[in-house]
């Protein structure tokens, strides 16, 4: 008689849970580290190449002249890529009217879930800079503040579910997948809380990082929000160990362009344990959006060296002109009154200083009116806004 194969220790297992009346078979991942170990020999010149990089951006982040202006607008770009994942259809230029609180037409819960988004993600960094550990309290207060306004504002902000949820089809029945139960869900949650804190000399910074992310988005421990929570966890865990001094690492682009591949290797590693597949994608979307991020703090660097120049030579009127372009390095949609309130300039001074810098061709007018005009920093605006695109149903 043949022995029946015991199943792999990578493998998580199936519990029976009954939701709206039927049974389902709901997922209980194995604690991270995998075992059997990933043999990281492979995935060195990888590893090597993404860490590089990463060291790449974090310098090139010392020495920015503005790098808080660069954080500034780069947080908001991830906050529309993080939740146009998870459907919403707000560009980056939507939320900049919202947040100038000019915002005619502007899908309105679409943007306040992107505005949430970058308050939660501030009060995470800020929390963490402040010594805080990141742990699952520290999640479950983000998660708060990301679900505070708008469509999610009902399902249970700051708390982990005591339901079961399910990703894809209409119900539990038909999922694609049915993550772990609600009465498992803390139990489940301590395990990568753990084993990022764990003294694992054998496992990098990278890959720990990589494990945990799976780990967060199979458990699934919200009701909604899992998948930006999921995404932001990375930088602030490589933020927390000091890998980067600054959250200057998003993935949710490289995740936008690549999200049929990443679903695709998150159910592949649940039903066989094939953590190497996904190290390798994690690694290398690591590798491609360092690069990307090092190279767009350049050219806006070089965008703006460029425009104080040109603006350096009106003469007269270069200084409050030069104000003026400073503002719109951390604002690059505003109106006059409130250029002027931020400034403390005169309304009159603004008007003029948007006038140079328009002949200059650094600013556009949106609007088209007499009153109530909004300017904005266009080519400034095109450089962050590359990517952002709304994803578009077929």
């Amino acid at each position: 008689m043949v022995k029946p194969i015991p199943p792999s220790p990578r493998l998580g297992h199936y519990e029976i849970t009954a939701v709206g009346g039927e049974n389902v078979r709901a997922f209980v991942p194995p604690p991270l580290p995998p075992v059997p170990p990933i043999d990281l020999a492979p995935f060195q010149s990888l590893l090597d190449r993404a860490n590089q990089a990463l060291g790449r951006l974090d310098g090139l982040a010392s020495i920015l002249p503005a790098t808080p202006l660069f954080l500034y607008m780069y947080v908001r770009k991830e906050a529309v890529l993080s939740s146009q994942i998870e459907g919403t259809q707000s560009s980056l230029s939507d939320l900049l009217l919202f947040e100038a609180e000019e915002a005619p037409g502007v899908p309105l819960d679409d943007v306040r879930e992107v505005s949430n988004y970058v308050a939660a993600m501030d009060h995470g960094l800020a929390r963490l800079k402040d010594g805080f550990p990141l742990s699952l309290r520290l999640l479950r207060e983000i998660h708060g503040i990301l679900l505070a306004r708008g469509r999610g504002e009902a399902l249970d902000p700051g708390e982990f579910r005591r339901s079961q949820n399910w990703i894809g089809g209409t119900r539990p029945g038909n999922a694609a997948f049915v993550p772990t139960p609600p009465q498992q869900v803390t139990t489940c949650m301590g395990d990568p809380e753990r084993f990022i804190h764990a003294d694992t000399p054998g496992i990098p910074v990278l890959v720990k990082a990589g494990l945990a992310h799976v780990q967060f988005e199979t458990i699934h421990p919200f009701l909604d929000g899992n998948g930006r929570l999921g995404r932001l966890l990375i930088t602030l865990f490589l933020c927390e160990q000091g890998v980067l001094r600054d959250p200057l690492l998003y993935l949710s682009l490289y995740l936008k362009t690549n999200r049929g591949t990443y679903y695709e290797l998150l159910q592949a590693l649940r039903d066989t344990g094939d953590w190497e597949r996904w190290l390798d994608f994690f690694l290398t979307g690591v590798l491609e959006t360092a690069t990307l991020a090092a190279d767009a703090a350049r050219r806006i660097l070089a965008l703006f060296d460029a425009d104080r120049r040109s603006i350096e030579a009106l003469g007269r009127p270069a200084s409050s002109a030069l104000r003026v372009h400073q503002l719109l390095q951390t604002k690059p949609l505003i109106t006059i009154p409130m250029a002027a309130h931020l400034l403390t300039l005169s309304r009159p001074t603004v008007t003029s200083s948007l006038s140079h810098l328009r002949q200059l061709g650094i600013v556009r007018e949106t609007t088209g009116r007499q009153r109530g005009r909004a300017f904005v920093y266009d080519r400034y605006l095109a450089l962050l806004s590359e990517g952002t695109e709304p994803l578009r149903s077929n």
